[in-house]
This record gives structure tokens, C-alpha cells and sequence, in this order.
């Protein structure tokens, strides 16, 4: 990576850290005195800590020196683009409308303004504008719940990150369309991305929220992305995460969420593609009666990685939480996944269930789980557990019995697996969609297979067995 001064390449962190003080009145441009304060203690916290690596306890199964260890350009200024941005945004699901929202590089896009209010009074946009435009929102959540513990990626981040998505539903508004934020890499050359969203749910309001990452050509990519939300008493909030990048592409994913008493949030990550995946996803439950459905599914092959890293707080009575995380991994691909559900002093009555299940088709592949439990009250209904296994031999034995072929039959169990998580959507149209790419992905491709049983929705044929799902 070079300098702006100097042809002489030097490493990502040395970079990143000349650029911010370098450019440190560009990156601070019209922060109040409060984020501009935050942005610094971050900097300085970076500077001192670096990136994390493999050494510390947190990483030991994630190589992320290999992601780090390339040649990035880091843009700290929108670059342009002679694309059609509506073309390259397009997205056509049967049955399910949604709203737009189109992130390139790490920076908003739209010919709506770089703020939107729409009909039913719900207000995103670019972060960059809403900082202006909301000061006094900025400084009463921006930096508020994400926090950098084991994750320097998160300082990083909050001193550096120029734009990105705000969301903003007031309260009593309850949305009745998906919001959907795509957000696309396409640069001739590698580059690290970051990418900020802060969303906002007041009292009493409702949103549904689609966010995609994708990337449309081959090069490397490095994404860093930091995600703040806050639910407020009696919201509701559901979070659908497609991450679907290419096997050169990292992809470091931070989401913390702060629930109000009764407030529900469902978040449901699902991983296609993508060489490495980090997903550190906290939510908080902080008033009485919260509830959270933390889900995920992973489908890897070759030699991909995905981490997951979950992190469950029970800081409030009478609050319950449900979390899976499913597993499907193939040639020499690997995971891990590292469920942490803390429940604090006083917090009685609390409801929480853990479960990670995985399915290792060739002996390359691995898995590291960690299921953890770390409980300070005494009424409380508590359990993980954690499985790892290959296709259930009787249940293929059922099924070649019905004449189903060898290929077909292994399809069919690695989706029965993969079901109740895709069956937790509970947008109709988006299950749908999601159901079609999971079948896809699990025979490797995204395309159409003549022979294939599992015909992923073509309304050119369809295949009919009596089979008993349950019993697979």
C-alpha cells in the first residue's frame, strides 16, 4: 500500500494510521465537539492496541493476519462512479417489495437525496448528511453501545468510517416495508472499506430491515463494518444479514443492539460466500420483559471461514432470548462459533436457550464451538448445547428406499437441516427468496439443475415426494 507522498509501500495498520493524521480534519468534518471527542479517544486506542491476531484468545481460531497481509487501498473520499447506479442495485424478489437502500464503497448513494422521508414517516439516508441534520441524535447514540473489547476492528471503525446508513423510525410508526440496504464493492483494485450504521427505533415503532453485502467482481476486499442499534420500549425490530462476497473478500461484521423494556428484536445472519467471515453480534436486553431470537445459518465450502461470536446480556428481569446457529461445511472449509450468555445479578426470571449444530460432509472440514454460560441470579431457565455430525445415515437409508438417488437424497437432508432456520423468516416473499438461494448454495452453485429434487421455485417443473420431513 502506498502513501499519498510516497511510492513506498507500507503496511495496512502503518497506513491507516498515517491517513488519520494526515487527513484528521477530513474525517472529523462537522462532527459535534462530543463525536469528535470519540473519534480521537478511538484513534488513540488503535494506535495503541493495532489489529488483533491470532495470539489473543478472542481470534485463535480466525488467521486474521492472512485478510490483513495484502495490498489495500484505503478511500477516504467517495469515489465515483460511470455506473448505472439503478442497474447495479436493481433487486427483483417474487412477492417482496422493499425500499432501497444502496451503499458503494462504503458510501451512500441515491437520487432520493442523501435523506429520505417516506410515507409512513420513516427517515434514512446517508450517515454523513444526518450527522448534520441531527446533531442532537448523534450525540445522544453514536458510539453509545459499540464498544472495541477484544475487537480494535470497532475503533478503527468509529475514528475512521465517513459514511454509511442511518435509519430513523419515531415513535408509534410501525413500517410495513422492508427496508433494504445493499451494499456493494466494485473497485479495479483491492480496497478496505468502512462501513458505519446507526438505526434508531423510538417507543412503540416497528421496522424490518434486509441488509446485504455482495461484491461484483473478483478482487480482494477487505470490509469493516459497525452496526448500532437501539430499540426503545415496545419496538419490535427484525434484522435479516445475506453476506455473499467473493472467496477473495473479507468481511469483519460488528452489530451491538440495546433493547428497552419489551421490546423483541429477531436477527437472523445468513452466510453464503465469502473467503472470511467475522460476525460479533451483542444485544443487550436492558429493560424488563425484552426478547431476542439471535439466529444463523452458514453454508461454506473450499476453503472459506466464518466466525461467529455471540454475545447474549441479561441486565433486566423477566427477559427471555433464543439463539441458533446452524452449520453446513464442506471440502476444507472451517468455522467457529463462540455463544457467550451473560445474566446478571438480579435478573431473575430469566428465560435463555443456546444451541450450535453443524454438519462436517468431508473429514477436511472443522468446526470449533464454544458454548458458554456465566449466570449471577438463581431463578432462571438456562441451557446450551452444541453438535457436531455428519448426514444422519438412517434417514439417507429412508429416503433411497423411496427411490430417491444417492446426490438427491444428500440434498434433501442438508436442507431438512437448514430448515427451521430458514423457516424463522417471517417475511413471506424473503423466506421464499432465502429458501430458493439456500437450496441453490447447497448444490454449490446458484444455478439450475435439470436433475436436481431440489428445483429452487422454477415454475417450469416441479418434483413431488411423500416424504416425512420430520423424520430427517
Amino acid at each position: 500500500m502506498k502513501t499519498q507522498e510516497t511510492d513506498q509501500f507500507i503496511g495496512l495498520e502503518e497506513l491507516l494510521i498515517h491517513q488519520f493524521e494526515t487527513h484528521s480534519e477530513l474525517l472529523t468534518a462537522n462532527d459535534t465537539p462530543k463525536v469528535k471527542a470519540l473519534r480521537l479517544k478511538h484513534f488513540d486506542a488503535f494506535r495503541t492496541k493495532g489489529f488483533p491476531d491470532s495470539s489473543q484468545e478472542k481470534w485463535r481460531f480466525t488467521e486474521i493476519e492472512t485478510a490483513l497481509d495484502q495490498e489495500f487501498k484505503h478511500v477516504i473520499k467517495e469515489v465515483k462512479t460511470d455506473r448505472n447506479i439503478e442497474e447495479l442495485f436493481r433487486c427483483e424478489v417474487h412477492n417482496f417489495k422493499s425500499e432501497i437502500i444502496s451503499v458503494l464503497n462504503g458510501w451512500y448513494h441515491s437520487e432520493k437525496g442523501d435523506l429520505f422521508t417516506n410515507d409512513e414517516g420513516v427517515i434514512y439516508g446517508s450517515l454523513k448528511a444526518a450527522k448534520l441534520a441531527y446533531p442532537g441524535l448523534f450525540d445522544t447514540y453514536f458510539g453509545e453501545i459499540a464498544h472495541s473489547e477484544n475487537n480494535s476492528f470497532v475503533d478503527l471503525n468509529t475514528a475512521m468510517a465517513q459514511d454509511g446508513v442511518f435509519i430513523y423510525v419515531p415513535a408509534g410508526i410501525e413500517a410495513s416495508k422492508t427496508l433494504q440496504i445493499i451494499k456493494m464493492i466494485d473497485l479495479n483494485e483491492n480496497i478496505f472499506v468502512q462501513n458505519r450504521q446507526l438505526i434508531i427505533l423510538e417507543a412503540n415503532s416497528k421496522l424490518s430491515l434486509m441488509h446485504c453485502d455482495d461484491s461484483i467482481n473478483h478482487h480482494s476486499s477487505l470490509v469493516n463494518t459497525v452496526t448500532e442499534v437501539f430499540v426503545g420500549e415496545n419496538a419490535h425490530f427484525e434484522l435479516y444479514k445475506l453476506q455473499n462476497l467473493n472467496d477473495a473478500s473479507g468481511l469483519i461484521n460488528s452489530t451491538f443492539v440495546r433493547q428497552a423494556a419489551g421490546s423483541t428484536i429477531k436477527t437472523n445472519t445468513l452466510t453464503f460466500n465469502c473467503g472470511l467471515i467475522r460476525n460479533n453480534i451483542e444485544v443487550s436486553l436492558n429493560g424488563k420483559g425484552a426478547h431476542a431470537d439471535v439466529l444463523g445459518l452458514y453454508l461454506m465450502d473450499k476453503q472459506q471461514h466464518v466466525d461467529n461470536q455471540i454475545r447474549i446480556l441479561h441486565n433486566e428481569p423477566n427477559c427471555t432470548s433464543n439463539e441458533l446457529f446452524k452449520g453446513i461445511l464442506d471440502d476444507e472449509a472451517s468455522a467457529v462459533f463462540n455463544g457467550y450468555i451473560y445474566v446478571k445479578k438480579d435478573a431473575q426470571k430469566t428465560n435463555a436457550y443456546q444451541n450450535n449444530k453443524n454438519i462436517l460432509l468431508k473429514p477436511t472440514a472443522t468446526i470449533n464451538t464454544m458454548p458458554f454460560l456465566e449466570i449471577y441470579a438463581d431463578d432462571v431457565k438456562c441451557s446450551h448445547g452444541a453438535t457436531i455430525g455428519q448426514l444422519d445415515q438412517e434417514a439417507m437409508f429412508y429416503l433411497r428406499s423411496r427411490g430417491i438417488s444417492q446426490s438427491n437424497a444428500r440434498l434433501l437432508l442438508m436442507y431438512a437441516f437448514a430448515a427451521d432456520v430458514i423457516n424463522s423468516i417471517s417475511i413471506e416473499g424473503l423466506k421464499t427468496r432465502i429458501d430458493d438461494m439456500v437450496k441453490k448454495r447447497l448444490r454449490g452453485e446458484l444455478s439450475v439443475c435439470e436433475k436436481c429434487v431440489l428445483h429452487c421455485g422454477s415454475p417450469e417443473k416441479e418434483y413431488h415426494f411423500d416424504i416425512d420431513l420430520s423424520k430427517l
